[in-house]
């Protein structure tokens, strides 16, 4: 609920016409002021004059990547009035069309050139994919471990591809993915374009300081991060901030391995994570092993992918009593 005088200044923020397409538009996910002025057809300072006033009386909300910056709607009070603004709006109205119609060419842009950086990276991840078993034996354990819980907000660290919100939509009422790879941020957000999945958005970020992201998570993913870090422990301290009391972690990742060549050519700064070293960093952090599942690969030379679900220690004991 708000106040009368913010009340009035959402309604008047949004009542023109400009204005009101801008707020359809971000219904659809999140867009840069580039896109909005391809879509509309106007300049930038006017796009971006709208939108200043759009997010000064809390319709809209601005997350700034480098020179750029991405706008979409608030998840507070005014995102609901936004909401219910642009159901009010008919489909077939002919500028609703013609908008739809520009925001469809802009995502098909977008997509293409989320098909063009994988084309340069494809021979990498399929190495990579070739070491470890399916990842589709892996995405349904974690659908079936997340099946019938109730998520409001779930965050993704270390999104890349945003596969993870993809894979879980339809658990989650807010899904927030965020990825230092300015590449991967723009195929995350094709992908998700394409899917028609308007309730996650991606942010371009450092996940080991959360401190901007605001809501807490019902549930934070890490899904192949930490072996990208010396210190997996001092990030899942660092996520633990951005945690729910009574909420959870899943993380998957490489149990202990020796293939060298994966952090002299790929990055990779830890040769996996083995049970005893999580269950310590877990400790640390508050938190509880309370799921583990190993995939080994079936070959010599493979890669076995582990799971762990990772649970408010203060809420285990207090089920477990």
């Amino acid at each position: 609920m708000v106040g009368l005088p913010a009340l009035v200044g959402e309604l008047k923020a949004a009542g023109e016409p400009t204005r009101l397409r801008l707020l359809a538009l971000l219904a659809e996910g999140d867009l840069s002021v580039k896109d909005l002025t391809d879509i509309l057809g106007q300049s930038q300072p006017r796009v971006s004059r709208h939108l200043k006033l759009l997010a000064d009386a809390g319709l809209v909300q601005r997350n700034a990547e480098g020179a750029w910056a991405y706008y979409g709607l608030t998840e507070r009070a005014g995102g609901g009035l936004a909401q219910w603004l642009i159901a009010q709006l008919d489909m077939n109205d002919p500028q609703r069309r013609r908008d739809k119609a520009e925001l469809d060419r802009v995502r098909a842009s977008q997509q293409d050139q989320a098909a063009q950086y994988f084309a340069k990276v494809a021979q990498s991840w399929d190495l990579l994919r070739s070491l470890h078993v399916p990842e589709s034996s892996i995405e349904a354990e974690i659908k079936a471990l997340t099946a019938g819980r109730h998520i409001d907000m779930l965050l993704d660290l270390g999104t890349g591809t945003g596969r993870m919100l993809e894979l879980l939509a339809e658990h989650y009422r807010r899904g927030l993915g965020i990825d230092s790879s300015r590449e991967m941020i723009a195929v995350a957000r094709a992908k998700l374009a394409s899917a028609s999945i308007g309730h996650a958005q991606v942010r371009l970020g450092d996940i080991g300081a959360l401190d901007g992201v605001g809501e807490r998570a019902d549930l934070i993913v890490l899904h192949q991060v930490l072996h990208y870090f010396d210190d997996p422990g001092r990030m899942l301290l660092q996520a633990r901030q951005a945690l729910k009391s009574g909420g959870q972690m899943l993380v998957v990742d490489f149990a202990p391995h020796d293939l060298e060549f994966l952090r002299n050519e790929h990055a990779h700064r830890r040769l996996g994570l083995s049970p005893q070293h999580m269950a310590g960093w877990a400790r640390a952090a508050e938190l509880e092993v309370t799921t583990f599942k190993d995939f080994p690969s079936g070959h010599a030379q493979g890669l076995t992918v582990c799971l762990w679900v990772l649970a408010d220690r203060a809420e285990a004991a207090r089920k477990a009593a």
